[in-house]
């Protein structure tokens, strides 16, 4: 098993919708609840990691899944990666 960057998918629950941040290449991806694909450098991701995994912002949940651990992180990294997910919302 891997414990590259590359083989995480972190996700993010607001009560506004969901968040997911990977790593796509050399660089961080995130999409946003709507769908929009945004590149991040990884001290933007984790400016938005920090505050929720120290409990610094309620009502916010932080899930991180690696892509041999779970099938589905697996398979949603993979349709992130391609562009053809679904929403963030929906996911």
């Amino acid at each position: 098993m891997r414990l590259t960057n590359d083989c995480y998918l972190v996700t993010l629950r607001f009560d506004s919708g969901v968040e997911h941040y990977f790593r796509d290449g050399e660089r961080w991806t995130k999409v946003t609840t709507r769908g929009r694909r945004m590149p991040a450098t990884a001290e933007q991701v984790m400016n938005h990691l920090l505050p929720a995994l120290a409990g610094a912002k309620s009502g916010i949940a932080v899930e991180v899944r690696h892509r041999d651990l779970d099938d589905d992180a697996g398979q949603l990294l993979d349709s992130l990666r391609a562009g053809d997910a679904p929403a963030a919302s929906t996911v």
